[in-house]
């Protein structure tokens, strides 16, 4: 019995499987119309064989009714080919395909038989060609429905034969039993087949289904399951360009939670968490309809508000109001903290999501800096300080840079030996019309303006003359923007300069960022290789930070890992950034390379930093940056303490 079941089985639509029959359809809507074409052309010249030798009503008639159903269900096929699929009625048209795959074998079948008869040798020679060529190519074209493929086999296949094989010839029995074996060989490789293209099937769904999860979780925060940074821009473009459909405003708001970090460094990560969930249940409550809600990194989230023009003031009062109210710790008690927001609005403060969120961010800035816990426009004022922006650029396009560039440099200490084995050179400015600029805020306007390569230029000449005055044991670091290895003429350059200098590559480190590298991990490689071939050494700094270091690191040619001093600055009260420092520790010793703790400001940093297995150590507790001069002092007063005193002999 159950042998019955697995047999009828063979001949079922699986009607249980959607998936499955959406692929069937799909492919017989290529493959169908082949069928009828092939069906047509072969009985056609099998009709001008047997034509004055079979009467009309043998050869004709039948055929005209046969070939007739064949061009209305190609036509029908071809019309269904243009539309997309009904998914309600597949296990109907396909169980309709099956029966009428049935109903023109059986029609087919019946006529080639019956003309048999009436051929001379070669006119038979004829149908048994015709049998076995069109039935093979038929039942291919609708393999992908198993059911009907081997229903069309048995159909014809087996009363042919047996018709054959009763006539009172040796060459037919032979010729009857051959395309027996033939058609059963057919119809394993039809069975091996379809489990083959059902497995497939089933293995395009799972992937189809993994990668709409991965889609899901890469447009995902997974703490607050809010939409991520990814998606907020996504969201943004999106409510943008309804907006200049519609002609309605677009408000734009960064929500940073002021008072987390302390709550996060007394009560622990899990009360971190805790707070941050919450916020974003408060912060959905609040926007409901009107908005998107997204989590852009830490504690700061990003709103987009759809045609909420004036009503921003409203919402910055219910968020702040929402956030203000006490927050439940997971072990008790509760957290007190409070939101800074800014806003930007479409179209006055920008047309583009870029420029939209620079405006936002700003705001947000401006709420931090002046009025910590309120809500902030983005307003013309805000504007003409951003032009200040504007007028740097322009000192710095105008600036005498070989004067007013200078370099600072702040030691790289092995803690182990007590010895200092690299100065990291810093950039500063001091242009003549708006005196000390600060690095973070020229740095990235000459990277905007392109400006940065000939800084780079002038700077490590600089620091490269310094560096020949310290011993051979102490390197230099220095570090690269975008620009610089945007290149492998970029990358030459680089090695001239170093060759030129007289400096030992080996003596050299170049320092880049994430950031930089992510821009095109594949041309930053090459660059990369091409540094490392010249004896240069290459430095990831801030590892850590980003989200895709660990995808990428492997494939660099790195000698060292700079950890981000945001680590370090919650090292002693974060289990979690000591867990995280004691893992690229590890990963760095398991790659070989060497790892260097930036931002050590206390010695109990430092005492805890080397418990982990931390050897290279920076930051203001060794010592501030200083001038060239400096370091020459700095290394020999490092010197004279590592002399050992000689007693003198009794």
């Amino acid at each position: 019995m159950r042998r019955l079941l697995t047999i009828i089985d063979l001949f079922r639509i699986d009607a249980a499987n959607p998936d499955l029959m959406r692929a069937q359809m799909r492919a017989l809507q290529n493959q169908v119309p082949l069928l009828y074409v092939i069906l047509a052309m072969n009985s056609a010249a099998l009709a001008v064989t047997y034509h004055g030798v079979a009467p009309n009503w043998v050869t004709l008639y039948p055929l005209c009714g046969l070939l007739a159903l064949c061009v209305v269900r190609l036509a029908l096929w071809l019309r269904r080919s243009r539309r997309s699929i009904d998914e309600t009625r597949l296990a109907a048209k396909l169980r309709l395909t099956l029966g009428l795959s049935a109903v023109l074998a059986l029609g087919f079948m019946a006529w080639s038989n019956t003309l048999f008869v009436y051929g001379d040798t070669v006119a038979k020679a004829h149908t048994l060609f015709y049998v076995g060529t069109t039935m093979i190519a038929c039942v291919f074209c609708i393999a992908h429905l198993r059911p009907a493929a081997l229903l069309v086999t048995l159909i014809v296949t087996i009363p042919f034969c047996l018709h054959v094989g009763q006539l009172d010839s040796f060459v037919m029995k032979a010729i009857a039993f051959n395309l027996l074996m033939v058609m059963g060989g057919v119809a394993f490789v039809l069975m091996a087949y379809y489990r083959d293209f059902t497995r497939l099937i089933g293995q395009q769904v799972e992937l189809e289904r993994l990668s709409r999860e991965n889609l899901r979780l890469a447009n995902l925060d997974t703490l607050t399951e809010l939409p991520n940074r990814r998606s907020f821009f996504a969201s943004l473009d999106q409510a943008l360009v309804e907006a200049e459909r519609a002609g309605e405003p677009v408000v734009v708001g960064l929500v940073d939670l002021d008072g987390f970090k302390p709550v996060n460094d007394a009560h622990g990560h899990g009360a971190g968490d805790a707070v941050l969930q919450e916020a974003a249940r408060r912060l959905r409550e609040v926007v409901g309809e009107a908005g998107a809600v997204a989590r852009l990194g830490g504690d700061e989230f990003g709103l987009v508000l759809r045609g909420a023009g004036g009503a921003a003031g409203a919402m910055g009062e219910a968020i702040r109001t929402a956030l203000g109210a006490p927050f439940r710790l997971p072990h008790g008690g509760s957290a007190q903290i409070g939101a800074s927001i800014g806003f930007a609005t479409y179209p006055e403060a920008g047309s583009r999501a870029a420029v939209l969120v620079e405006r936002a961010d700003y705001a947000l800035y401006y709420a931090k800096a002046n009025s910590r816990g309120t809500a902030v426009l983005f307003t013309e004022e805000h504007e003409r300080r951003l032009r200040t922006q504007s007028v740097i650029e322009q000192a710095l396009r105008h600036a005498d840079l070989s004067r007013e560039m200078s370099l600072v440099f702040q030691p790289i200490v092995d803690v182990r030996r007590g010895r200092t084995v690299a100065f990291e050179a810093l950039a500063r400015w001091t242009s003549p019309d708006l005196g000390p600029v600060s690095p973070s805020v020229f740095v990235p306007i000459a990277e905007r303006s392109g400006l940065i390569t000939r800084i780079t230029a002038v700077l490590l000449g600089r620091a490269l003359a310094a560096a020949k005055a310290w011993p051979e044991t102490v390197a230099l670091s220095f570090n690269l923007s975008m620009a610089d290895i945007a290149s492998p003429q970029a990358a030459e350059g680089l090695v001239a300069a170093i060759r030129a200098s007289g400096l030992r590559p080996g003596r050299v480190i170049l320092e880049v960022t994430e950031t930089a590298l992510i821009q095109d991990v594949a041309q930053a490689q090459t660059v990369l290789e091409t540094l490392k071939a010249s004896g240069i050494a290459i430095a990831l700094d801030d590892f850590g930070t980003g989200y895709s270091s660990l995808g990428y690191v492997h494939r660099l040619p790195l000698d060292k890992l700079k950890i981000d001093r945001s680590f370090t600055s919650e090292i002693i009260a974060s289990p979690a950034s000591r867990d995280i420092v004691t893992s690229i520790v590890g990963l760095a010793r398991n790659l070989k390379l060497d790892c260097v703790v930036e931002g050590i400001e206390t010695a109990e940093q430092a005492r805890l930093l080397d418990n982990l297995g931390c050897v290279l150590m920076q930051g203001y507790h060794f010592s501030r940056p200083m001038g060239f001069a400096e370091t020459l002092r700095y290394l020999d007063a490092e010197a004279v303490r590592s002399i050992t005193p000689v007693q003198a002999v009794a």
